[in-house]
């Protein structure tokens, strides 16, 4: 809770987008609660593995319980296999505690990236719907992130022009969007792991 009275919310703006060999995510850091401006520096894109991310849009305390399951139970499935969950296994695993949560939900979003055969990403809803996309948005400044990423993706996007469009997005929406702000963190998920970096606006271009 934030001053003892409100929920703190992530507000949120998070995208995703597969671009040649590589998932790539992001998503600003600005936390509310109710019209107060909580904190400028939560991290909303979350290492779950060394070849998994997550994002968090919603209520960061549901969205943080979520990912530490997340993390605790593809560890115990390396550990009992041998072998890495997939990340279509994660992705699933979280739909399924959604689900079963669908009478008093978990109040988020979320994006999960990663690479096991190839890049993959997943967009979840509070009661466990899943698809798989090659470019996606959540949280409160979706609606204009959506247009920025629809406008200028395309399948053979470099890496470099697949930062510059997450960030980019993320910077659109905070024009329209109070709760989302403060720059973008970024996660890159390919074959050789996770690449993670802050992005402030000032340096954003398109």
């Amino acid at each position: 809770m934030a001053s003892g009275l409100r929920p703190l919310a992530s507000g949120t703006t998070t995208v995703g987008l597969v671009a040649g060999d590589y998932v790539v995510l992001a998503a600003d850091k600005r936390a509310t609660a109710g019209f107060m401006i909580a904190s400028r520096r939560v991290k909303k894109v979350v290492r779950l593995t060394d070849y998994a991310v997550m994002t968090m849009a919603g209520l960061v305390a549901d969205a943080q319980m979520l990912a530490d399951i997340l993390r605790g139970e593809a560890r115990l499935y390396e550990l009992d296999t041998g072998s890495r969950m997939s990340v279509k296994g994660i992705a699933v695993l979280l739909s399924n505690i959604l689900f079963s949560y669908k009478a008093l939900p978990f109040i988020v979003q979320v994006l999960i990236g990663g690479y096991d055969s190839k890049p993959r990403l997943y967009l979840l809803d509070l009661f466990g719907s899943i698809t798989e996309e090659k470019l996606a948005a959540t949280g409160s400044g979706s609606p204009v992130a959506y247009g920025v990423l629809e406008q200028h993706y395309r399948e053979d996007l470099s890496l470099d022009e697949a930062v510059k469009i997450v960030t980019a997005a993320i910077r659109a929406s905070t024009l329209r969007d109070a709760a989302s702000g403060d720059g973008v963190d970024v996660a890159i998920v390919g074959r050789r792991g996770i690449e993670e970096k802050f992005i402030p606006f000032t340096s954003i271009t398109l």
